[in-house]
């Protein structure tokens, strides 16, 4: 159980936290349901991943854009679809086969989750404005964690909307923007780093050290969105998985990571809760 009184990074010294990658799907639970958050607490994530997409009419959903063809079998974008359309539908699970299971709104994943873990908010610079002000409506922005890239424009939405949030750039470099960025008035915890292989920059260990002497924490991602993108260096879920925890898991820990984000919940955070180091 996450103790909100403590800071993320105090949360995170003892052992990396388990981010679970739009919740925990599998079978006939479609990820990104009220379903699939349950099931990922159930296996002990201390954070969970949503995405938000917004209505032809302003009204935020948990789903990835994008995914419509996927999940929906539908080729309309729900940036397209009206409210109410998109509240008749159902999605679909991994066998193509449609389930009872709707697009939760946003509000109702904030009712859902309030005081249970942290909330990796993606898709934030989608509608920074609309999507910050639903996280105060529903008072959850002690447990949230919202980011977006470095350009002027993202952060000048972040500054004048949600600069009191935890917030993480998404970065793939290792500059001082987290030290520029708290300077200038932003909630800035630390930052969610990609990097292609294992000596770059953004993963180094002078860098790693750097943001921690800070109190900033390191989020990284092993699951596998597309093999081909190159996000962790492969120390990914299918590494874990197919050669051993050890080298993937294990190595991400090991370099000093504070948040691990995964589509393995439970098998993750098994790992952790075990392993030897």
């Amino acid at each position: 159980m996450i103790d909100f009184k403590k800071n993320i990074f105090e949360n995170a010294k003892k052992m990396p936290l388990v981010c679970a990658h739009r919740g925990s799907a599998s079978g006939n639970i479609p990820c990104n349901t009220l379903s699939s958050f349950n099931a990922a607490l159930l296996q002990g994530a201390d954070m969970i991943e949503l995405d938000v997409a917004v209505s032809a009419d302003g009204k935020h959903f948990v789903f990835h854009p994008g995914m419509e063809q996927a999940y929906l079998k539908t080729d309309t974008p729900l940036r397209e679809t009206p409210a109410a359309e998109i509240e008749k539908l159902r999605l679909y699970n991994p066998d193509g086969t449609v389930t009872q299971y709707g697009v939760n709104s946003l509000a109702e994943a904030f009712d859902f989750l309030r005081g249970k873990c942290y909330l990796n908010v993606d898709k934030f610079w989608t509608d920074v404005p609309g999507i910050s002000k639903a996280i105060r409506k529903a008072g959850v922005q002690d447990q949230v964690v919202v980011k977006t890239g470095t350009s002027a424009r993202e952060v000048d939405l972040v500054k004048a909307y949600a600069a009191d949030f935890m917030f993480m750039p998404i970065v793939r470099w290792a500059d001082e923007i987290t030290d520029r960025l708290v300077s200038e008035g932003v909630n800035c915890i630390g930052a969610e780093v990609l990097f292609e292989t294992s000596d770059a920059p953004c993963c180094a260990p002078d860098y790693i050290a750097r943001m921690h002497e800070k109190g900033r924490v390191l989020f990284v991602n092993a699951e596998v969105y597309d093999y081909t993108s190159v996000i962790s260096a492969g120390l990914t879920d299918d590494t874990s998985l197919t050669k051993g925890p050890e080298n993937g898991w294990g190595r991400l820990a090991d370099m000093g990571f504070d948040i691990i984000q995964t589509d393995w919940t439970g098998l993750l955070k098994r790992y952790l809760q075990t392993r030897k180091t």
